[in-house]
């Protein structure tokens, strides 16, 4: 066997074993972009999985900084080579792909491409992506496609390849999802029993130290002795199921790649474009992950359902022995004071108090049209 097809195939195996170290469905793509533009010596690379509604519900790329993704602006749509390659299940081998008749254009700040291999990825009979590479470096003669027969030989064994790594992805995040629902099943249930029913106490012993309130003011100052009691037991029953719901995967997977995995699904969920990147953060003591992860979660809430944001990124860098959180979007933003006048709080003094509770820092900058910064910093162990 010549030199060519042994340094591919320990180029395709290296590939596999780097997807196989991945369980998350967005690391599983972006592992099979890098492995398939390093595989083929491509200048770009690019996956994406289609949903139901001409659209894509996720689109990986590499060799496009995030200044240069972040100017070519949406998500494409479903037409031109990728709609034929989901749509026909074939190869698309071209020389240059804007002079294809299906080349629909596209957008002012997307980097020039020429020759073009793409191909789609298959569960059985299912195509659950399309995977492409642009801009083969190679020189190319007139009118020739630098991509080959075995690159895409190559490009098809990891295709294929991919397809089980991004199955056994969403099997193992549906499976998270699952434990994660039965577990909020199993918290309802023992709040209803628990709680509830100390709060019908209270609720019954305080109509009765209504009704004896004139005409025997010392029963109904016992009865109103009893609603303390019973309001005491009551905080208590909730603060233990509510100690309960620290996330399991904060034990299992730490602070990282717990926000990592949230806020994927956010990014799956909603219109706007949600990124994460952690850098350098050492495991933090257990109240402090905790506390970080509810602020977090409290300033997604806040910018993907109020600020009208087509961008919201979340960074977690490493600050001495602690760790720094920032939340920003570009979305409307607000007057911090004038909330306050108003009596509205956008769960700012929730956050503050996590925050404040586990000896950390919340500052807020936020202006009407100019977005929304959130940024905790808490201690180390």
């Amino acid at each position: 066997m010549s030199q060519g097809p042994r340094s591919g195939l320990s180029a395709v195996s290296s590939a596999l074993l780097a997807m196989s170290r991945h369980l998350e469905v967005r690391d599983v793509l972006k592992t099979i972009v890098a492995s398939a533009r390093e595989l083929l010596d491509a200048q770009y690379a690019a996956l994406g999985v289609p949903d139901d509604h001409g659209g894509f519900a996720q689109f990986v790329v590499d060799g496009v900084s995030d200044q240069e993704w972040k100017a070519i602006g949406p998500l494409p749509r479903q037409h031109g080579i990728l709609a034929a390659m989901l749509k026909e299940a074939k190869v698309e081998r071209l020389a240059d792909v804007r002079k294809d008749p299906r080349f629909e254009g596209w957008p002012s700040a997307h980097p020039d491409m020429s020759d073009f291999l793409g191909l789609p990825i298959r569960d059985g009979d299912e195509v659950i992506g399309a995977l492409f590479l642009a801009n083969k470096n190679c020189p190319k003669p007139e009118g020739s496609c630098g991509f080959t027969e075995e690159d895409e030989e190559l490009l098809g064994i990891l295709a294929q390849h991919a397809a089980i790594a991004l199955t056994n992805a969403r099997l193992y995040e549906r499976s998270r999802e699952l434990t994660i629902a039965e577990e909020r099943s199993r918290l309802a249930h023992e709040l209803h029993d628990a709680v509830s029913q100390k709060l019908f106490s209270l609720r019954l012993t305080a109509q009765a130290a209504a009704a004896l309130i004139d005409r025997d003011p010392s029963r109904a100052k016992g009865e109103l002795h009893q609603v303390a009691a019973l309001a005491a037991e009551a905080a208590d029953e909730l603060r233990a199921a509510v100690v309960e719901l620290r996330p399991a995967a904060l034990d299992e997977d730490g602070l990282v790649a717990t926000l990592r995995t949230q806020i994927q699904v956010l990014d799956r969920a909603h219109t706007a474009r949600v990124t994460f990147a952690g850098r350098g953060v050492k495991a933090l003591p257990a109240a402090q992950e905790e506390a970080v992860l509810r602020v977090a979660q409290e300033a997604l809430h806040n910018a993907l359902r109020h600020s009208g944001a087509e961008h919201v990124d979340v960074t977690l860098d490493r600050r001495g022995s602690g760790a720094v959180l920032r939340v920003t979007d570009n979305g409307s933003g607000f007057d911090p004071k004038a909330i306050r006048r108003a009596g509205r709080h956008l769960g700012l003094v929730s956050m503050r108090d996590r925050a404040s509770g586990v000896g950390g820092t919340l500052t807020v900058e936020s202006a009407p049209g100019k977005g929304t910064t959130i940024e905790m910093e808490v201690p180390g162990g």
